[in-house]
């Protein structure tokens, strides 16, 4: 089966040659890219038939004239952080009423509010883990809980050990059975027990604006701080990190960040960041001294080749790339290369209804390609689920 995404890629589907007993089919999948980033996959296709899960991928060396993996095996457990384990076609769309997965009951700090959700993570079984800022706490939210429980902070704004101070951001590192928190009060990254944790650990200190924070399939963590305009990345046992973008000064260069927010890090160590105040997502591949321009860019306004202060930032297997435009209270899906992008949820103007957002920050996928929205000034997180597509 051939799919046309674009004029740029066109991938190529062999029959299938597996089959599981629950219904699952196993099918490569070849890639055909025109900026000569082909590559081979391996994938599990359910009976819609939309692939859930990537085996294995292979990329073309020309030296060799073989196919080889890439420095790292593309399996289910290096997905980068918060992107989907599916291929997400190019033409798909989501349910535009969000379904409240977290939240959604008024500013407070009961069990069953939030009080300004920015970054969260959604973990396999999709429960949610929530950056509770004004809270100062981590919420964990189950799947179907209409409560959720602190498993972080919740003692007040401090800088002790059992406490947090505007926290923005979280994650979970599996390898170590633990949440890794952008501190932000407190200017610092921790590390604290996801199970029965009282009390957590400093492993970063002395950042001036910690805002978020994403890891790659080795373990280094890369810290987005804001107030020095820079993303640094920290290989394990590193306390001081290497800049990786940004780091000359504020300011609008393509070697420059104004108010970077989030981060996202692909299977190629490229780095992704939303550039708050330049109002652009920027990439910097691996070594460069300077990025490109991937979104936005193009002043603050609400037009589809603009951005106004964007936010969360998550890029799929296609290179296509998804960003909570904050200012514009919509999510955008901008495809690879092109100069403009599409509003996939949101855009309704700024509300509480079920089809709107109220300045979202956080984004994420599951791994079925459902999309999650911290919905910021609703104290809420939405799920919108994606329909099935026939590839």
């Amino acid at each position: 089966m051939i799919d046309a995404l674009s004029e740029r890629q066109t991938s190529i589907y062999s029959p299938p040659f597996y089959s599981s007993p629950n219904g699952y089919k196993m099918r490569a999948r070849l890639y055909l890219n025109g900026d000569g980033n082909a590559r081979f996959t391996f994938g599990l296709f359910d009976q819609t038939p939309q692939q859930r899960h990537i085996i294995d991928s292979f990329r073309p060396d020309i030296k060799s004239n073989s196919f080889q993996r890439p420095r790292s095996n593309m399996n289910i457990a290096s997905v980068p952080l918060r992107a989907p384990a599916i291929d997400i076609h190019p033409n798909a769309k989501w349910i535009q009423n969000g379904l409240t997965v977290a939240g959604g009951n008024g500013l407070g700090n009961g069990s069953n509010q939030l009080n300004n959700p920015y970054g969260f993570y959604v973990d396999d079984d999709q429960t949610i883990y929530v950056a509770d800022r004004y809270n100062n706490r981590i919420v964990e939210w189950k799947y179907g809980a209409t409560s959720g429980q602190v498993i972080a902070g919740g003692n007040g704004d401090g800088d002790g050990d059992d406490q947090l101070n505007n926290p923005l951001d979280v994650i979970v590192d599996k390898e170590r059975d633990s949440l890794i928190i952008c501190d932000y009060g407190n200017r610092r990254v921790v590390r604290w027990p996801l199970r029965n944790g009282t009390s957590g650990k400093t492993i970063i200190s002395n950042i001036v604006s910690c805002w978020s924070l994403t890891m790659d399939e080795n373990g280094s963590l890369y810290v987005v701080d804001s107030g020095e305009d820079e993303v640094r990345r920290y290989r394990i046992g590193d306390a001081e990190g290497t800049v990786v973008v940004g780091g000359n000064g504020y300011g609008n260069r393509l070697d420059q960040l104004s108010t970077p927010h989030y981060v996202f890090v692909d299977l190629d160590h490229s780095v992704y960041v939303s550039d708050l105040n330049n109002h652009r997502v920027i990439k910097w591949e691996e070594g460069a001294e300077q990025g490109i321009v991937v979104a936005g860019g193009q002043g603050q306004r609400n037009s589809l080749t603009q951005l106004s202060s964007p936010a969360g930032i998550i890029v799929d297997q296609l290179g296509t790339i998804y960003v909570a435009d904050s200012v514009n209270h919509r999510i955008i899906r901008w495809p690879k290369g092109d100069t403009q992008g599409s509003v996939i949820a949101g855009g309704n103007s700024p509300g509480e209804q079920s089809n709107q957002l109220y300045y979202p920050y956080g984004i994420s996928f599951d791994r079925h390609g459902n999309l999650y929205v911290a919905d910021r000034d609703n104290h809420r997180v939405q799920k919108f689920s994606i329909e099935p597509t026939i590839n």
